[in-house]
């Protein structure tokens, strides 16, 4: 990517200013925010998920990883715990639900990226942590139906207004449909809540499913075993879907809200058009500071590419910590002396423990 100044240049004024702007809450993120706010600087994370954790606690939530060091065992859901915790004494600005959709170089060097939710960030540094890119929810192939999208219909939605005697349509047949079921079930008792998937069976912790057969149970959710193939509208709005069940039957199920949990997969996304060179839908970097080549923007974890690169989180680590120094040395134009968490208290003081020479 070429840095040029925009012409006119972009109207900034409610830009937010920061100095690093990472770009992915994976454990590579998540452990590269940790390594700039070791530096001094502030940072902001960006995510397509509504929650932290990236591919890590989308396919290894429950699974063991056995190769981190000083961790015999955890699952990715721990890892991500144990990660955050670690980075809260940074105190990151967050921006999850959301996707960097537009990346600009400012005439002073500076990057303005916009996200989908129209929040603008003018940052020093740039810290591209994609992995595989943005985690995005697969969606509903209906024709027609995107119109809906945002007013009755939602993509794993995390917080959704439901009036009251609402019917709403949880459509997934994995843990993550299952969850929204009962939630939606327990927080607003007063809607009508339907599970639908093309099987009467889900795939879901034991806990979940015995939950939601009581819910069955009590009439208080309602399953049905379909696949959507249609939908029906009246003067703009979405009022029922049309099914097949598994005998080849039609069905009509009304509704006023969908909620869809149909997985989700990995999408590169804008990252592809930001100039930045690639080899096989990879960054290519500087392995001595990750840099991207584009200065200022640097690539760590599964997004990268050099010669010897291995794809483990271990190595993502080292990677972050690398980009870190090299973009402190870009912001400050000076080297940058290597201090130690064991004895700095510079550095106790951003992660507010105790020097062991304080009073």
């Amino acid at each position: 990517m070429t840095a040029r100044a925009a012409a006119p240049a972009p109207d900034t004024v409610s830009a937010i200013d920061t100095d690093a702007v990472v770009i992915g809450a994976g454990p590579a993120g998540l452990f590269q925010a940790f390594q700039l706010g070791l530096q001094g600087l502030s940072v902001h994370i960006v995510d397509a998920l509504p929650h932290a954790g990236g591919q890590c606690a989308e396919l290894y939530a429950d699974k063991p990883i056995y190769d981190v060091p000083g961790i015999p065992v955890c699952t990715g859901r721990e890892l991500v715990a144990l990660l955050r915790e670690q980075l809260a004494p940074i105190q990151p600005q967050w921006h999850l639900g959301t996707q960097v959709q537009a990346l600009e170089t400012l005439a002073d060097g500076r990057f303005l990226l916009t996200t989908t939710a129209g929040t603008q960030l003018r940052a020093r540094c740039v810290f591209i942590a994609a992995g595989v890119g943005a985690f995005v929810p697969r969606t509903l192939k209906i024709a027609g139906i995107e119109a809906h999208l945002g007013r009755q219909l939602y993509y794993h939605p995390t917080e959704v207004e439901v009036a009251e005697g609402r019917q709403i349509v949880v459509h997934g047949g994995d843990e993550d449909a299952v969850a929204a079921a009962l939630r939606c079930a327990d927080d607003h008792p007063a809607a009508r809540v339907t599970l639908l998937h093309r099987r009467d069976v889900f795939q879901a912790a034991p806990e979940l499913l015995a939950r939601l057969q009581a819910l069955r149970d009590a009439g208080r959710i309602t399953v049905v075993a379909a696949q959507i193939n249609g939908i029906e509208e009246d003067d703009g709005r979405l009022t029922a879907l049309l099914l097949t069940d598994p005998q080849g039957a039609a069905q009509r199920l009304a509704l006023d809200q969908l909620w869809v949990y149909l997985g989700i997969s990995p999408r590169l996304g804008p990252i592809a058009d930001w100039g930045l060179a690639m080899e096989r839908k990879q960054l290519l970097v500087d392995a001595a500071t990750f840099s991207t080549s584009q200065p200022g923007i640097y690539a760590v974890g599964d997004i990268n590419h050099y010669a010897g690169k291995r794809r483990l989180i271990l190595c993502a680590f080292h990677e972050a910590t690398l980009a870190a120094f090299a973009a402190a040395e870009l912001v400050s134009g000076a080297k940058v002396a290597l201090q130690y968490t064991t004895t700095s208290a510079r550095l106790h003081a951003i992660l507010g423990v105790e020097h062991p020479g304080a009073s």
